[in-house]
């Protein structure tokens, strides 16, 4: 295929994965990622060690600083939420929440894929094993992508339409590892954490850190991060 393609890489397992899908499909990955003041920013760390284990023909780290906005336990000195049940999480909109954040990120991904003539963004976003942001649903996808192919010259000239892929989207994170298991993924290389310590080790204890373990324990497997 060889076609150029934006992949959203945060360092993450998610992200991670789809990295993976979009290179086994064929595409030429750009990644992009986001230094925006996350209490997590361990985690370019992270995706820069992906990006060059992946050999993706550029990785961008965009700077901005959403601490400026606040909002979210991410990027404030709110505290991040700690041993919340699988059924707390699916319930309301967790402080770890940023807002317009998946907004701000394919905004930068639409631009730059503009610029390379791309005409596929993929993101990791996920409607299952996730903790109630409302920019992770399917009908914010599919709003977004129309949003974009109005939004750009390339669209309204009609030399391209953009889509957004989000491979990951009606998958439990069982199955996200599985998949990315399955290409070689080694997810020793990633990091989830929302609160990490500072040499990067994760709480096992907030939302992302839950969800992950969750998932490596439905595969009987022990996430490669434990005990790091």
């Amino acid at each position: 295929m060889n076609k150029p393609a934006v992949i959203l890489l945060s360092g993450g397992l998610d992200s991670t994965t789809v990295l993976a899908i979009a290179k086994e499909q064929g595409f030429l990955p750009y990644a992009m990622s986001f230094d925006y003041g996350q209490r997590h920013r361990i985690e370019l760390e992270a995706a820069k060690r992906i990006a060059q284990h992946f050999k993706v023909v550029e990785h961008s780290i965009v700077q901005f600083d959403l601490r400026q906005i606040g909002g979210s336990a991410l990027t404030t000195q709110e505290p991040v939420p700690k041993h919340r049940s699988v059924e707390e999480m699916g319930q309301g909109i967790p402080i770890t929440y940023v807002p317009a954040r998946n907004t701000i990120f394919l905004s930068f991904a639409l631009a730059w894929a503009e610029v390379l003539g791309a005409e596929d963004v993929f993101i990791g976003v996920n409607a299952l094993d996730y903790s109630g942001y409302p920019d992770c649903r399917p009908e914010y996808i599919r709003s977004y992508e129309q949003m974009a192919n109005l939004a750009t010259r390339a669209g309204v000239e009609g030399k391209s339409h953009l889509t957004i892929h989000a491979p990951l989207m009606a998958m439990t994170k069982k199955q996200i590892i599985e998949t990315g298991l399955s290409l070689g993924v080694d997810y020793s290389l990633t990091t989830s954490c929302y609160d990490p310590g500072i040499l990067g080790q994760p709480c096992g204890q907030c939302d992302a850190c839950l969800l992950r373990n969750k998932g490596f324990a439905e595969l009987h497997m022990i996430d490669p991060l434990v005990g790091k």
